[in-house]
């Protein structure tokens, strides 16, 4: 059994991550920490999120020393706020852990990205340089190489699950930026109460226009260049992309649909992409599982592909799941059907 810490498990993603570990056959659920001086500290996970009860019921504990709880630890899962994963990650790595987090942190390399977008000067370049982005359908081998382990964030899965099959085949034309419009539900800004994700203040909204974080994200993985416009929809989770490209001259619907069974096929280790073909993705199907449901529309030189998430799973800790499952050697969807 390999042990496993879950540092900001308070979160909505930290309960998940918690239920996927307590139900893991190969891992222990060996601790679970919040920050200091956090006012959950000591609490029963179960006591802030209910689903939890008589199921994993173990305390908050006060993170205090990181380097000593090292020690005791195979596996380390972040899910805090970016800059502390900074801080946070490179201890665990020199004491040998595995890490996998589900911030910013270690997700883009470039000098001026994290003064840009996350407002501080990344201080760790040389982890920065190893870390492996954790998009689990595309970059298997590396995950199973690695030991630090970026988990791509929400918007970014959805998209790039997407369009890379296209990209990657040299099926989309050059002289047209796809365009990415993406609706997520309230729980991607987190847990803690504002007015921004308060219920009776939440309005279907476009935000982020042009300076969204995700957008540079996006585009260093994908290689390409991108429009994305995110939106804040009145609902609880879920991610819906709506994208927009134009097609290479001479591309087909068969060589689209060729594309996306090479990337997604069927096979005796299961992945987490489901095709819909025509269908359009939809969210009903997709909310409380680990799948990204792609489904595409061609009509002349256009194609119109949607992609359908769970916010909080694949677009967070399903994902990080799957890439424990990949780097250890066990079957992909473990813990998460």
């Amino acid at each position: 059994m390999l042990n496993t810490l879950i540092i900001g498990a308070s979160g909505y993603t930290g309960a998940e991550l918690a239920k996927m570990v307590h139900v893991h056959p190969h891992l222990a659920l060996a601790g679970l920490y919040v920050s200091a001086n956090s006012v959950d500290a000591h609490k029963p996970i179960s006591e802030l999120h209910g689903q939890l009860k008589g199921i994993v019921d173990m305390p908050l504990q006060p993170l205090t020393d990181p380097a000593e709880i090292a020690t005791q630890a195979d596996i380390v899962l972040l899910a805090t706020a970016h800059e502390v994963s900074h801080d946070l990650a490179p201890v665990f790595l020199a004491a040998g852990c595995q890490v996998f987090d589900l911030s910013g942190a270690f997700r883009v390399q470039g000098d001026d990205f994290y003064p840009q977008y996350y407002g501080f000067s990344h201080q760790h370049p040389q982890w920065l340089d190893h870390a492996v982005y954790g998009l689990a359908e595309w970059n298997g081998a590396a995950i199973a190489q690695a030991q630090l382990i970026a988990v791509p964030g929400c918007y970014p899965t959805a998209s790039q699950l997407a369009l890379k099959p296209l990209i990657e085949q040299g099926l989309l034309d050059g002289s047209m930026l796809p365009v990415i419009n993406a609706v997520s539900g309230v729980s991607g800004a987190g847990r803690k109460a504002s007015m921004t994700n308060s219920f009776c203040e939440v309005s279907l909204q476009a935000y982020g226009i042009f300076s969204h974080r995700h957008q540079p994200e996006i585009a260093s993985h994908l290689g390409q260049d991108v429009i994305f416009t995110p939106h804040l929809g009145n609902f609880k989770r879920g991610i819906l992309a709506t994208i927009t490209a134009k097609l290479a001259p001479g591309v087909t619907a068969a060589h689209v649909a060729d594309a996306m069974q090479n990337a997604y096929p069927t096979s005796a280790d299961p992945h987490a992409v489901r095709l819909l073909g025509e269908q359009a993705a939809k969210l009903q199907n997709v909310v409380n599982t680990c799948f990204c449901d792609i489904g595409w529309k061609i009509q002349q030189e256009h194609i119109i592909l949607t992609s359908a998430i769970d916010n909080l799973l694949k677009g967070a800790s399903s994902q990080a799941m799957q890439c424990i499952n990949i780097r250890n050697g066990f079957p992909q969807l473990t813990a998460l059907v």
